[in-house]
C-alpha cells in the first residue's frame, strides 16, 4: 500500500533549474500583458506584488516580533499579506535596496511555488478564534530549508532575467567572455581594500576573498538590477559568467 503524506506534510516538489526561469518569465509575462511589457531593469518588483497580484505589504519591526530568529520577511497565504523587516526600508536606508527586493521577490516566490500547501480550505477555521494572526512562513537570513532555496532560486530568476542579465554582460563589456578570479588577481588588494572600507569590515569564510573580488567586479551590474553584489555574484556564477577558474582546454 502506498504511504499516505499527513494533511501538515508541507514538503515542496523537486524542481529543477529551468523551471526557476520558466516560472519567473511566466509572471513577467503575466505582468507585462496587463501593465506594459518589462524590457530592462530593474524589474518592478513592488508594482507586481501591490499592484499586479493585490498583496498587501506592510513594513514592521519582524526581528523584535520574532526574537527567536532573525526574520527578515514573513507571508500570511489566507491574508494574501507579506511583511518586511523594516530595517531594509530603502527610503530610510539605501543601501538595504537590493536586501529590500531580494527579500520581497524571495515572498514572492513562496506565494507562486508554495501557497497550495498553506491555503486553508473554506471550510477550516482557525482554532483559537480571536487569536492574533501568525504568519504561514517566515524567511530567517540563514535557513536552509527547501522551500527556502526555492524562493530564493525564483528571486533571482525574477529579479535579475537570464536574457536581459546576458544582455547588460555584453553591453558593460562588449563580449560575452565570463570573468575569471585570476583575472582579478592584479587588483586584488585595492579591491579588497575597497570592498572592506565600503562594507566596513571583512567577511570571515572560506570564500570570502574572492567572493569579495567577484561582488566588486559586478557591482556595477548589480546597481543596474537594484540588487545586492552578492545576490548578482550568485547569479551569474550560475550562468557561468564568473568562473573560479579556468577549465584546460584540448589546445592548452
Amino acid at each position: 500500500m502506498a504511504k499516505r503524506h499527513a494533511s501538515s506534510d508541507r514538503t515542496p516538489r523537486y524542481m529543477q533549474k529551468q523551471e526557476f526561469e520558466d516560472e519567473a518569465a511566466l509572471l513577467l509575462a503575466e505582468y507585462g500583458r496587463d501593465h506594459g511589457v518589462v524590457t530592462a531593469p530593474p524589474i518592478p518588483i513592488d508594482d507586481i506584488v501591490e499592484e499586479y497580484l493585490k498583496i498587501a505589504v506592510e513594513l514592521r519591526d519582524l526581528r523584535t516580533e520574532f526574537p527567536e530568529g532573525d526574520v527578515l520577511g514573513a507571508i500570511y497565504f489566507n491574508d494574501k499579506r507579506i511583511a518586511i523587516e523594516q530595517s531594509l526600508v530603502p527610503e530610510e536606508f539605501p543601501s538595504m535596496r537590493g536586501r529590500y527586493r531580494f527579500t520581497l521577490a524571495h515572498e514572492l516566490g513562496h506565494w507562486r511555488l508554495h501557497r497550495h500547501l498553506y491555503l486553508r480550505r473554506a471550510n477550516e477555521r482557525p482554532l483559537i478564534t480571536g487569536a492574533p494572526s501568525r504568519p504561514d512562513h517566515v524567511l530567517r537570513s540563514h535557513d536552509s530549508d527547501p522551500k527556502e532555496v526555492q524562493a530564493n532560486r525564483f528571486a533571482a530568476c525574477l529579479l535579475m532575467p537570464r536574457e536581459m542579465v546576458k544582455r547588460a554582460w555584453h553591453e558593460q563589456r562588449g563580449s560575452m567572455d565570463p570573468i575569471y578570479l585570476n583575472d582579478l588577481q592584479a587588483r586584488r588588494q585595492q579591491i579588497l581594500t575597497a570592498e572592506v572600507l565600503r562594507r566596513g569590515g571583512f567577511k570571515s569564510g572560506d570564500d570570502a576573498e574572492a567572493n569579495m573580488l567577484f561582488e566588486h567586479a559586478c557591482r556595477p551590474l548589480a546597481e543596474t538590477f537594484e540588487v545586492s553584489p552578492d545576490a548578482m555574484r550568485i547569479r551569474l556564477e550560475g550562468m557561468h559568467l564568473l568562473l573560479r577558474k579556468k577549465e584546460p582546454t584540448l589546445f592548452e
